[in-house]
């Protein structure tokens, strides 16, 4: 579900955590723990509607928890036909715009959310009462505690701890995304029919790639505190005759990627754009191994991603030039 990206990550300092407790609510870490727990075990299906930028689409799914698996069908229902299949968060087919190599979701791998951890980044709060497809929830906010970050207010049904209704706001409580549910179904898990993708899901193909060690030849200068690399890679583009090295950060709710590739004197543009809560921010630069073209993409403000553009280097750089 795209309500929350609840990817686990170690965060440095522990120290922080018992003194930054104290100013979040109890019963908020409560709920969170019961939505991440719902998230691994509660087998639903429903429909939701989703608005970013003033853009309303609506969407049927099909979630399942069976023997410890996790399988999961999206379908957009209206404007064009979209479809993904994820099987423990691993993306088995996609349809529509989703086919290309831009659009095409990452695996999210297995998600665990850790209030505890949110606290060092996060004022967590219980808001109150509300009623979401007519079912009663509890809202809880996570307002951030700096400027690097965007707030959520996540209304999470009374029952099962299932998230209703996600926001995200901007430092300006200005809404940047709305995920809604209209319909929620506990009672009756997704049948394999109901699972099963159609004609059009074209299955994705997993092309190799080189981890981490391939990319550990680069680093950033600063990063905003609580984020921590969680995945990289390394691929060949054949069209560009270039190598494209990815390293992907998180700070439990929040994300981000960052994208490097050498570039002629002659090429690429600089760009600082926003969609909604994603923003794409890219930034050529010269460094010891020539020029490169670095591009921030993810769910951050938009001076944030730029600043984390300009700060990349490589490993053997020293961190001033």
């Amino acid at each position: 579900m795209r309500a929350l990206p609840l990817l686990s990550l170690l965060i440095g300092s522990c120290v922080m955590v018992p003194a930054l407790a104290a100013n979040s609510s109890p019963e908020a870490n409560e709920w969170l723990n019961k939505l991440a727990q719902a998230e691994q075990k509660q087998s639903y299906q429903g429909s939701f509607v989703y608005e970013r930028n003033g853009s309303f689409s609506s969407h049927d799914i099909w979630h399942r928890v069976q023997d410890g698996k996790v399988s999961e069908r999206l379908l957009q229902l209206d404007g064009a036909a979209q479809e993904i299949v994820r099987v423990d968060g691993k993306v088995q087919c996609v349809s529509g715009a989703l086919v290309s190599g831009v659009g095409t979701p990452p695996d999210a791998g297995t998600r665990v959310l850790d209030p505890l951890k949110l606290m060092s980044w996060y004022d967590l709060r219980l808001a109150g009462k509300a009623r979401v497809a007519g079912r009663d929830a509890v809202i809880v906010t996570l307002t951030p505690r700096d400027q690097h970050r965007y707030a959520f207010e996540l209304h999470l049904d009374r029952q099962t701890g299932l998230p209703l209704r996600s926001l995200m706001l901007n430092d300006k409580g200005q809404l940047l995304e709305r995920f809604q549910m209209t319909r929620l179904e506990t009672d009756n898990p997704p049948t394999d029919q109901d699972l099963h993708p159609s004609a059009a899901c074209k299955p994705v193909e997993r092309v190799a790639s080189t981890k981490t060690d391939a990319v550990a030849g680069w680093r950033s200068d600063w990063l905003p505190d609580g984020f921590e690399l969680i995945n990289s890679t390394v691929r060949r583009d054949p069209a560009r005759d270039s190598t494209i090295s990815s390293l992907m950060y998180d700070d439990g709710l929040a994300r981000f990627s960052v994208f490097l590739e050498p570039v002629k004197d002659d090429s690429g543009a600089d760009v600082r754009t926003q969609l909604g809560p994603t923003v794409a921010v890219s930034r050529r630069l010269n460094t010891p191994k020539g020029k490169v073209m670095v591009t921030v993409v993810g769910e951050i403000p938009l001076g944030t991603a730029e600043r984390i553009a300009l700060s990349m280097r490589p490993q053997d750089a020293q961190a001033r030039q």
